[in-house]
């Protein structure tokens, strides 16, 4: 059985727990909740890991609804790292050596936004991978944006990688979003440790304040260095 058909199978048991639940008055027992919550999980899983693209985007949708609800559990996150990851973890050409035929670039973006929404080591390493190894702009923008909400930054590892992906970009092909994205990671990562101590982290904005992106962008290198000099007076007088 291919994974789409699994996908399927699982939607009608789905299905079928809630239309016993709605003729037993609409509560489900604790048994009922966990069975839905694990075929969910499964769904979520089987359509991930499916070849075709619109599987895969209805399996964020899932993933979305569940955050949303609060459902969030290792699998699903598990689920999202293979999605945010898939390109630069697992390639599928066309007979083998053709054209990369799953290069869903909009997936990985979304998945990688929604990593976010999981503060654990384990995601935070993932968007690391993404940030370093992922040739799309607007992916690694979703991925920085989401090292920033989860605000982990052991040993600079986030703030390195950050700086490295910016000096990249600022010496091939400026992108402003891309360096937003950075410049409010940064800002976050700031705010949740009382200030930035990584060189290379103070470098990479003060490139965006006078490199050559447009003036909202340098505008707020500007203002986020100026928060840092206050961070650090304020560490100082204390």
């Amino acid at each position: 059985m291919n994974r789409t058909l699994a996908a399927l199978v699982v939607l009608i048991l789905l299905g079928t727990v809630s239309a016993w639940s709605q003729t037993t008055g609409g509560e489900r027992t604790v048994e009922e909740s966990y069975l839905q919550e694990s075929l969910e999980t499964m769904i979520i899983r089987e359509q991930a890991y499916a070849e075709s693209k619109d599987m895969k985007l209805v399996a964020l949708q899932y993933i979305r609804q569940a955050v949303e609800e609060g459902r969030t559990n290792p699998d699903v996150r598990k689920a999202l790292e293979f999605l945010a990851t898939e390109t630069s973890s697992t390639v599928i050409r066309a007979g083998g050596v053709g054209r990369v035929l799953n290069n869903f670039p909009d997936v990985r973006r979304e998945a990688a936004l929604l990593l976010g929404e999981f503060p654990t080591v384990e995601a935070k390493d993932t968007l690391l991978k993404v940030t370093l190894a992922d040739n799309e702009p607007m992916v690694i923008a979703a991925a920085i944006k989401s090292l920033g909400k989860i605000g982990m930054n052991d040993a600079d590892d986030v703030s390195q990688s950050i700086a490295f992906v910016v000096n990249r970009f600022d010496i091939l092909f400026p992108d402003n979003a891309l360096a937003f994205e950075s410049l409010v990671a940064y800002e976050a990562i700031a705010e949740a440790q009382g200030g930035l101590r990584d060189p290379a982290a103070i470098r990479a904005i003060m490139r965006i304040a006078d490199g050559n992106y447009i003036t909202p962008v340098r505008n707020k290198a500007l203002e986020l260095l100026s928060k840092l000099r206050k961070y650090a007076a304020s560490s100082n007088g204390k």
